[in-house]
Order: structure tokens, then sequence, then C-alpha cells
């Protein structure tokens, strides 16, 4: 009996116009990102001149649209984007990863006609975006924000502050979650855009991390900054909406990081072992560890087809709440295990700075953390099998 599946591609089988973005951006990132990996890892910051050939390549506003200066294209172009660059550097994938699957995301889907015209062109052609939504004491509990908003007259009064804000020292716009009643709850919470020389503003500490080092992440102190009426994203006390159905988008961009630094760890391990000799032949002879890159090149695989069973689905308009967790969870668990075999296959060298290991190793924690702990994306799986 002819079903008609048959039309349907693999999830892995890319267009021709997919094919050709990520050779372009595969192609940059060897050229221009890898020769600085570890210097800028060093140095904890992004490489001198490398954001402006990031917007002068069109991988900075890759959603927005050609009459606004940006690329034009869909979600998953922001997938394969931030996969191949995280394949070199996780750091510089981040930063691509938060202006797009964040930052951009929330301006086209939330952002008024004005708003759109205004920072849409920005950000497609100089302005890095950042997302400032945690505080102290609102990291997994994300809307125990305390960070207050006052409407005053034209303009609205933000107080409060932000930490672990990423691209916070690059950036000249932040959504900033603000609460404009504590006594409602997460129907208080509003989305502004601010803009980095608002008055009352400041990019205050920035931390000191173990991994992603190169990609900037601050602590952001707002002093009775005033913000304009207009600049509110979405409908006052509606941030909650904003920021939940954001970062549903952003966990796949951060599947897509973890697969990245995967794929980069692999490349590694691989390319030592066929030439590291041990009882006259390369290791890639034994048994030992053919089976150990065949495990963790399945696991990847599987992770791989997760991240972009969620983006096509996301672009299809088709729900994909569910499928953004699973692929958040599983991905950053894989990246652990995966970059920490691929370390062994180093050996002693493997846990030194003058190979790429113990980077990938370090990168690929974070992961597990930001945008949605693991913990959080069991609770968000668990409530769509069993409910609450």
């Amino acid at each position: 009996m002819q079903t008609g599946t048959a039309s349907l591609p693999a999830l892995t089988m890319l267009s021709e116009d997919e094919l050709a973005f990520q050779q372009a951006i595969r192609e940059f990132a060897e050229a221009e990102i890898r020769p600085h990996v570890m210097e800028a890892d060093e140095a904890q910051k992004m490489p001198e001149g490398l954001i402006p050939q990031l917007f002068d390549l069109g991988i900075m506003g890759i959603e927005i649209p050609e009459e606004h200066g940006g690329a034009g294209c869909n979600f998953f172009m922001s997938v394969l984007a931030v996969e191949e660059i995280s394949r070199v550097d996780a750091s510089v994938g981040v930063l691509v990863d938060v202006q797009n699957t964040l930052v951009v995301n929330a301006l086209m889907r939330w952002g008024n006609a004005e708003q759109i015209e205004r920072y849409g062109k920005k950000l497609a052609a100089d302005t890095v975006g950042a997302y400032a939504l945690s505080e102290a004491g609102a990291g997994s509990d994300a809307f125990a924000l305390s960070c207050r908003a006052v409407e005053e007259g034209d303009h609205w009064s933000l107080t409060g502050q932000k930490l672990w804000i990423t691209n916070a020292n690059e950036a000249d716009l932040f959504i900033v979650f603000a609460t404009v009643n504590p006594e409602a709850g997460y129907k208080g919470i509003t989305a502004f855009l601010v803009e980095r020389d608002f008055p009352g503003f400041q990019v205050g500490k920035k931390e000191n991390k173990m991994g992603i080092r190169a990609s900037s992440t601050c602590e952001i102190l707002l002093e009775n900054c005033k913000v304009p009426r207009e600049n509110v994203l979405g409908e006052v006390g509606k941030g909650y909406k904003v920021s939940i159905e954001t970062l549903n988008e952003g966990r796949i961009g951060i599947g897509a990081q973890m697969i990245g630094v995967c794929r980069g760890a692999m490349d590694a391990a691989i390319g030592y072992a066929k030439q590291r000799q041990q009882f006259g032949k390369p290791i890639t002879s034994f048994q030992a560890v053919r089976f150990q890159l065949a495990e963790l090149a399945s696991e990847i695989e599987a992770a791989r087809l997760m991240t972009y069973n969620a983006a096509r689905l996301r672009d299809a308009g088709k729900p994909f709440l569910n499928e953004a967790a699973m692929c958040k969870w599983f991905t950053s668990q894989v990246a652990e295990r995966v970059t920490g075999r691929c370390l062994e296959v180093f050996g002693g060298v493997g846990y030194t700075k003058d190979y790429p290991a113990e980077k990938y190793y370090r990168d690929a924690k974070i992961g597990q953390i930001y945008e949605g702990t693991s913990n959080m994306q069991l609770a968000t799986i668990a409530k769509a099998l069993i409910g609450r």
C-alpha cells in the first residue's frame, strides 16, 4: 500500500540552501575562529575584530527579515550556525546563540512594528543583544524577581540587579525582565528593551568561569534606569510569557551548541588516536578504543536527531515544548559524557592545555546549567507525561 511517506526527508538531510549555509559557517569557523581559540580562552574575551565579522557574514540576524537588514532565514539555520561554530569554539557559539534564539527571537515574536524596525536593523548590522532574566534569588525559580519597574510619566524606572548575563560585555541592547507589581506574582513581570547608554544602567562584575571563558557573563546593575514607555516588549504584565516561550526555543539552541562541542571533541580524539602509537601501532587499531568511539558517535547522532527534530517542529509551527526540554536535557548529558571520554583517549596529554580535549570538557558542563538546569528540563518532561 502506498503511504506517501517516502517523500518525507530524513531529519539530517539538508536542502541545498542549508548545505551551502552550513559550509560557509564551517569554513569561516575554521579560518577565523580556530586560530584564536586558546588565546581567547586564556584572555577571557572575544578575539579582536571577530564580532564585526560575524555581522558581516549575516549570522547575527538570521531570522530578521531582509527588509530590516537580516538574512531572512528560519530558526533551523540558527541551529546549524550554532552547531558549526561551537564545534570550533563554544564561547563564540553561545554569543551567536543568545543573539538569535533569545534576543532576535523575542523581538521578532513580541515586538511591535516600530520596535522591529528600530532594533531589528541594529541587531542585524552591528548591535549585540543580551537576555537579562536571572537574579541572585531567581535562577530555576525564574519568576521570583526582585528587579522592580515603576511607571513614571513617559517612562519606566527600573531598579535591581541581574546576574549571569551572557554577552553583557559586548551587548548594547538588553531584554530586561522586571516586575511592575510584586503582589501579582508572575503576572506582574514585564519585558523591557533597554539600551546600554540609558541613564541608570551599568554592566558590573564579570564572572571568572570554568568554561566558555571567552563569552562574557556579567552582572547588570539598574538604579532608577529610565526606559521609555514605548520600550515595553509585548504587554505590561505578560513578560512571563515572553520569557517562557523564548527560552523554549533557546533550549534548542543550547542543544545545537552541545552537539557542536561533541563533534569538536570527537574530531580531535579521532585525529589524535590515528596518529598515537602504542605497541607499534595506532591506538585506533585496538578494539577498546574503536568501540568507545563508536558508542560516542551513536550518542552524538541521537542527540543531533533530537535537536534537529525540535528545530524542524518549531519552524513548522507545531508544538515543540516537550521536544525542546528533551533535547536540552539529553544533549547536555551526552556532551559531558562524550567530552570526558574523548579526553581519556588522549591519555595524560588530554589533561593539559597543549591539546584541545580539556577545553571541550570544560565547555560542555554549562549545558546542564544555563537556560534551564537538567532538573528543570526533567520536571517539564514529567509534567507532560503525568501532569502535575
